[in-house]
């Protein structure tokens, strides 16, 4: 330990700290300032960025013993020449929509206010070269860099709040956006009690092995504890299928894939940080692994988990008319790899016991299925446990299943007190779910005039060693796989397999991304077999209102994908002459254009998916929504209080919250699926019309009554006052809602969404032919969003999603034990994404909130397609499997 003064956010500032620890660190546990965030301890992530001396820098690689006489500035800082850009940059930040989860917020605005105080009036090139060390996972860093050129010309203040009746179809300001940029929201590394101990995890160096552990001496190697399996005090299981709970919280005797938990180290930070996991007492046997769905149904292939015989979790099926070849037919056999959810927050939290159970405080996206499984871990009721959500750093589905919280709540069990945990960068990639690998063979069928007449696919998809959502996946491709056409005949299957991979769970479309990069290549080959314009042929057979699902159900409202294939038009003639023009005389930097149509059920598959809210109105005048639905960054915080405010009548500005918490707040479903807005939106909308309804009954007044709240008073229409202090307890509205679906049949029939959502893109990218690398320049996205209810916030979600999508087709490819951290799994950067153009398609949804549904995840599902047809354009190969990365591509262009 050394003492050391530097001058911190324009003062004094001594601490005693590791000479080595990074500065990071000793800014967020020594001095209290998590604003900088940790995301990767290797600089690879920028969301620690700090100014050191005025220049931008990582703060977790500089030693603590290196910032001694420097001059440090933080996202804290208010004073100074410093602090006046940083408010201006919030002030952007905010009035943008540039913060989403928050979690590189603090990053960005530290690299940007190092821009501003050198250049008065930068460029967008300028803007993006100065963010671009910084990832961002959620926003697709447009409105960022709107935002740093509008701070750039003085600012812009955040929109006024609506008023009474008017906040759905507002550009409302994130309600929980100030403090994600001003360093005060709390992340799950950032809080926990002063007295915790840490908890490491041993996790397993292989793919497969048996094991045996040796005598565990926790006091001798200075620890408060060595955590096993027999430590589990109740089901040493969990996992998302309600009657298969197949992933131990810590293995026995033997492990299924690499980065297993094994053993849990108990003790100061400084303990389990200095136990080295060679040391433990753990014997090691490995066993052939099995890598792959092709491995693991190999004949003789060993079988992983007793209930699965030939390793095959799950089949899927759809079946409808009789499928036979058309006038032209296309057929071909795609491939793609593990993605990672590369969220900048890595999973963390803490756990307290309590009298009578225990609480949990964590980053989810499910607290209430995360209670479920803690509590049967712990052998203990429901009701003894309480889940908290931190803010959550990014989740895209990664944060569904447990995580730390089954291993935190088993150690606090264990030693009786506080328990934190932060897994590192390496730990979070290694041990949780990713995007399924998808190995799908397709065939699909059109008649001369190119109407489609049948499509046929069979898809194995790698689940990895646990089932996590593997069903889901395997439920749901089926219904989306012949994509948002009108198709008579088809046959899908689709299986989930059992591997020694790192386990695939839930990613932002599960597995219907890869089910469209199969479908809609398909489609190019049929246009070009016919001689019909890709557009044409899309715009021919799209599905629209009145029309039959290949699952029977008859659309009967909002089905806007004809609106916005019609909205790209303009966009895609002009872009088919620039690459014309371009090509005529570029061989080797050549221009393509490309386009793609998805669509999306919104909520679970057939299964019943209800949501719960709770607004009341206090005697003291508090109005508050009880919101358990968690925002990860989409902004389902502020898109649920505008629909309850406009409910209840009442303006937004007068609502508080209590969100998330299992303990307070009713039970709003998971945040996955595209389902909150609509779900969630529609029970917050019913609550807020139940509140209105007792306001009315009990003023006896009309239903077009206007309300007025001042304090405690309520004025009801023009005559009628009530003194809420008067009455004898809060008033309550209470809303549920369950989308109505039907369970499908052994072929696949039914409704298994009560809504969908449909969009369409079209992209322009830029080959060099020579090297192999694709450079994307432009998307036009077109998506029907049934209602925006607050525009900025959806524009914000597509732009993110088309991000994600760019990086599947173009950079991510996950490789357990090669690219477990951010430098060698590649993100989209800054400088990776292209100029996005938006069109709001608003086709009303009846069953939504005022007309909505959901945008989350229908936005990333038709740009690699559009990306892979474009790069087809470009070059006349025709790519099937993604990544294209330079080496595939170049040995295509060649072969």
């Amino acid at each position: 330990m050394i003492d050391l003064a530097f001058t911190l956010n324009g003062a004094p500032c001594t601490v005693t700290a590791p000479p080595f620890a990074p500065l990071s660190d000793t800014l967020r546990e020594r001095l209290g300032l998590t604003g900088t965030k940790e995301g990767c301890n290797a600089g690879d992530c920028g969301a620690c960025t700090v100014l050191v001396d005025g220049a931008q820098a990582c703060a977790c690689l500089i030693p603590t013993a290196q910032a001694a006489g420097a001059d440090i500035v933080t996202v804290e800082a208010t004073s100074g020449e410093i602090g006046a850009v940083l408010a201006r940059l919030r002030a952007a930040f905010l009035a943008h929509g540039a913060a989403q989860c928050g979690i590189c917020s603090p990053g960005m605005l530290m690299a940007a206010a190092h821009l501003l105080v050198r250049e008065v009036s930068p460029d967008r090139q300028a803007v993006r070269d100065a963010i671009g060390g910084v990832l961002c996972r959620c926003t697709g860093y447009v409105k960022i860099l709107d935002a740093v050129l509008d701070a750039a010309q003085g600012g812009t203040m955040p929109p006024p709040m609506p008023r009474a009746g008017a906040a759905v179809g507002a550009d409302v300001a994130r309600l929980d956006g100030v403090a994600k940029l001003d360093g005060t929201d709390r992340f799950g590394a950032d809080a926990a009690p002063a007295d915790a101990l840490w908890l490491r995890v041993v996790r397993s160096p292989h793919a497969r092995a048996r094991f045996e552990l040796g005598i565990l001496d926790a006091a001798r190697l200075g620890l408060d504890a060595i955590l096993t399996a027999a430590d589990v005090p109740g089901l040493n299981a969990f996992g998302i299928m309600p009657n298969l709970k197949d992933q131990p919280v810590f293995a026995e005797r033997h492990v299924r894939f690499r980065g297993e938990a094994v053993l849990g180290l108990v003790g100061t930070r400084e303990a389990v940080a200095a136990v080295p996991d060679e040391s433990l007492p753990i014997a090691w046997h490995p066993l052939p692994a099995l890598h792959g769905t092709e491995a693991a149904q190999a004949p003789g292939a060993p079988q992983l988990h007793d209930h699965a015989p030939g390793n095959l979790l799950i089949e899927g099926r759809l079946n409808r008319g009789t499928v036979a070849p058309g006038a032209v037919t296309a057929e071909g056999n795609f491939h793609t790899g593990f993605v990672e959810h590369a969220y900048i927050e890595p999973e963390a939290g803490h756990a307290s016991p309590t009298e009578d159970g225990m609480t949990v405080f964590a980053c989810t996206q499910a607290p209430y299925m995360d209670r479920e499984e803690t509590a049967r871990v712990l052998g203990m009721a429901e009701d003894a446990v309480r889940i908290i959500p931190s803010a959550c750093g990014g989740g895209f589905g990664g944060k569904l299943d447990v995580s730390v919280q089954p291993l935190l709540a088993v150690a606090a069990r264990k030693v009786g007190r506080s328990v934190r945990m932060v897994y590192s960068r390496a730990e979070s990639m290694a041990s949780t779910t990713k995007r399924h690998p998808a190995a799908i063979s397709a065939r699909m069928s059109a008649d001369a005039e190119g109407h489609f007449t049948s499509y046929e696919m069979d898809a194995d998809f790698n689940t990895g060693a646990y089932a996590s959502w593997g069903a889901t996946v395997a439920n749901r491709v089926p219904v989306h796989a012949g994509g948002p056409y009108r198709i008579a005949n088809l046959r899908n299957r689709a299986r989930a397999i059992y591997t020694n991979d790192t386990p695939a769970g839930a990613f932002r479309g599960f597995g219907v991304p890869q089910a469209a990069i199969a479908t809609e290549s398909l489609v190019d080959d049929l246009a070009a077999q016919l001689g019909l314009d890709r557009w044409e042929i899309r715009r021919l057979n799209a599905i629209g209102r009145g029309d039959t699902t290949h699952s029977g159900q008859v659309l009967h409202a909002s089905a806007g994908l004809p609106e916005c294939l019609d909205a790209l038009k303009p966009g895609w003639d002009a872009m088919l002459s620039q690459v014309a023009a371009h090509n005529a005389d570029a061989p080797r930097l050549r221009l393509g254009a490309g386009i793609a149509c998805m669509w999306y059920g919104c909520g679970n598959t057939s299964m019943s998916n209800p949501s719960r809210m709770l607004v009341t109105l206090g005697r003291d005048g508090a109005l508050t929504l009880f919101n358990g639905a968690v925002d990860i960054g989409q902004g389902s915080i502020t898109v649920m209080a505008q629909i309850c405010a406009d409910a209840v009548g009442l303006p937004l500005d007068k609502f508080g919250f209590v969100l998330g918490d299992t303990a307070l707040t009713p039970d709003a479903g998971k945040t996955s699926a595209s389902r909150q807005t609509f779900v969630s939106g529609r029970a917050a909308m019913e609550a807020g019309l139940d509140l209105r309804r007792r306001i009315l009954a009990l003023a006896n007044a009309g239903e077009d009554a206007r309300l007025v709240l001042e304090g405690t008073r309520l004025r009801v229409g023009e005559a009628r006052v009530i003194d809420l202090a008067t009455l004898e307890a809060a008033l309550e509205g209470q809303g549920r809602y369950d989308p109505p679906t039907t369970a499908l049949d052994a072929d696949g029939q039914g409704m298994p969404y009560a809504t969908y959502g449909f969009a369409a893109q079209i992209a322009l990218v830029a080959v060099d032919m020579a090297l192999g690398t694709v450079k994307v320049r432009r998307i036009v996205a077109a998506q029907d969003v049934g209602r925006a209810v607050n525009p900025a916030l959806v524009l914000g979600q597509i732009h993110g999603g088309i991000a994600q999508g760019l990086g599947l087709a173009l950079m991510e490819e996950f490789i357990p034990g090669r690219t477990e951290n951010l430098h060698d799994y590649l993100i989209p950067t800054a400088g990776d994404v292209p100029e996005i153009e938006v069109h709001l398609i608003e086709d009303p949804e009846p069953e939504g909130p005022y007309g909505a549904k959901g945008v989350g995840e229908p936005a990333l599902v038709p740009t690699a397609p559009a990306i892979l047809s474009a790069i087809r354009h470009a070059t006349g190969v025709t790519l099937r499997q993604v990544p294209v990365l330079p080496h595939r591509l170049w040995e295509a262009l060649r072969a």
